[in-house]
């Protein structure tokens, strides 16, 4: 009967243990998993201001002004060159 006993507790032993090493693989897994997670996210934080920062250069009026003058040829309105419509056609 004891030779059973220390069977079924070494058995048992046996499995507790794997099922100890079973959790902490799993524990290091998921924290893993979680640091690449929590890396990716600052990279998309700093992706993001960069974007921010870009959409702001590329958004300014003088930036704007500066491309429409040199690659569509556009000039700002001058009085002499505006033309004023009435209504009815005087």
């Amino acid at each position: 009967m004891t030779g059973r006993l220390c069977i079924l507790l070494t058995v048992m032993l046996v499995g507790c243990a794997l099922s100890v090493v079973s959790s902490q693989y799993k524990a290091r897994s998921l924290f893993i998993e979680l640091e690449r997670a929590q890396t990716a996210s600052r990279q998309l934080d700093v992706d993001w201001a960069q974007l921010q920062l870009d959409q702001s250069t590329l958004g300014k009026n003088a930036r704007i002004e500066e491309l429409a003058r040199r690659d569509l040829g556009m000039v700002p309105l001058t009085p002499a060159r505006t033309q004023y419509l009435t209504v009815g056609g005087k």
